[in-house]
């Protein structure tokens, strides 16, 4: 559903009042295309140190223009914070008060990144202190913004190296228009090691992903994604939406299953079918899910236990016949979704809040088991998304809603899809049993 109020104030006379009267004026996302750069400008790394400069040649390595120190007036398209080196909290300061002072030079759609490491690590109080306050530093900036432009961070965790493929994959991520929607959050690096794609558009090329809820939606929106990243698509969902998920599967030039995700040989279907069709399979993709809201005091049993059994159930069932068997790829990804519902949770929804918390508690518990094999499961935690259930929210909330995250906007079912394609890539293999939320920093009830 398009944000009718977004694009009055971003256009013609309408954009000219909104500024004479002051109104909030949230802006076009910059979001990914093929045809436009990385970044829309020179890119500044600040901080000194090893990581530094090896970040630096990096990124003159992907072609992009690199700036080591600010030119007054220059029009950035994005600023690179290594603080992996701090020790102490008066370490914070050079970088980002030298970040502050180019804020203004920062182009519509620009990034900012930090780079640091987990202040859990540190024996020191004062590094702890350090590293703890990069995420302060980071989480208010990201408030701070404006013209859609956003903040968000990399941890270096258990030793890892500024350069690191993994660290890669996930600076690129957070600088192009995949990551339009993240902001203000941390994606937190190990040490497995990752493999770059060898072109960037197709980091999933000659992989098989099956994506479950596929027939309309954020599901449907995974699937085509997927596909534009080389990938063959599974899509399943129920008989009953056998029509538009066969209509999906013909768009991306996948295959359909109609299966029930609830029942007990639906992994085993799955797996036959991939085997069948592909000979493997190596990425899962839980998007299935369903609500039936009411307040806690008026729930019944039927309400509660329909969202267990297929938000979180079929999910254990699931990942536990993948594990075992030798169809499912021994560096295979799951991504799952969450939902900040079952972070912060939300009035009306307590069994939809426990089962997507069940998601996170799910994918952490999971991690060191596919981890020694080359693995990884994560989760991607969605806000408030212009999806078919949100439209059905009445006028008022759904503008409330909107207009409360950072970004004044809700994001778009492609914004969860680039997060998912980010996660099931081979070059994120160092990100596992972590929670990415996609949610423009909006984070009601926490």
């Amino acid at each position: 559903m398009s944000d009718t109020y977004l694009n009055l104030v971003n256009s013609g006379l309408t954009k000219e009042i909104a500024k004479k009267l002051g109104l909030p004026r949230p802006a076009v996302l910059r979001r990914f295309d093929p045809s436009k750069p990385l970044v829309p400008g020179p890119l500044l790394v600040l901080g000194k140190g090893e990581s530094a400069d090896a970040l630096a040649s990096v990124l003159l390595s992907w072609q992009q223009d690199v700036r080591r120190h600010a030119t007054p007036k220059e029009k950035l398209g994005a600023i690179l914070m290594v603080l992996d080196e701090v020790m102490s909290p008066e370490d914070l300061s050079s970088v980002s008060l030298d970040a502050g002072a180019s804020l203004r030079d920062l182009a519509s759609g620009g990034r900012i990144v930090t780079v640091s490491r987990p202040a859990s690590e540190a024996q020191d109080p004062a590094a702890a202190a350090a590293r703890q306050g990069v995420e302060g530093t980071l989480r208010s900036l990201a408030h701070e913004l404006r013209g859609g432009a956003t903040a968000n961070g990399i941890v270096l965790a258990n030793g890892t190296g500024a350069t690191a493929p993994s660290v890669a994959a996930a600076l690129r991520f957070l600088l192009s228009g995949r990551s339009a929607y993240v902001n203000g959050q941390f994606i937190t690096v190990g040490s497995a090691a990752g493999e770059l794609p060898a072109e960037w558009t197709a980091s999933l090329a000659a992989k098989t992903a099956v994506v479950t809820g596929a027939a309309r939606g954020i599901g449907a929106a995974i699937a085509r994604v997927l596909h534009r990243e080389g990938a063959n698509v599974i899509v399943v969902d129920v008989p009953a939406a056998g029509e538009q998920l066969a209509a999906v599967a013909n768009e991306i030039r996948g295959t359909a299953l109609q299966v029930d995700i609830t029942r007990d040989d639906a992994a085993d279907r799955i797996l036959a079918h991939a085997s069948e069709r592909y000979g493997r399979l190596d990425i899962v993709i839980h998007n299935a899910g369903i609500t039936r809201d009411k307040l806690l005091a008026n729930m019944d049993a039927s309400r509660w236990d329909s969202v267990i059994a297929v938000n979180i159930a079929s999910q254990l069932k699931m990942n536990e016949r993948f594990l075992a068997s030798e169809a499912f790829s021994k560096q295979g990804r799951i991504v799952s979704l969450a939902s900040t519902s079952g972070i912060a949770g939300n009035r009306g929804q307590t069994n939809y809040a426990a089962s997507k918390a069940g998601i996170i508690g799910m994918v952490r518990a999971t991690a060191p088991l596919l981890e020694p094999r080359g693995g990884s499961i994560n989760a991607v935690a969605p806000g408030f998304i212009e999806t078919d259930m949100t439209a059905r929210m009445p006028a008022l909330t759904r503008q409330v809603a909107r207009r409360l995250s950072s970004l004044q906007q809700g994001g778009q079912p492609v914004d969860v899809a680039e997060t998912i394609a980010f996660l099931a890539s081979d070059g994120a293999a160092g990100v596992n049993g972590q929670v990415l939320r996609v949610c423009g920093q909006n984070m009601v009830g926490a």
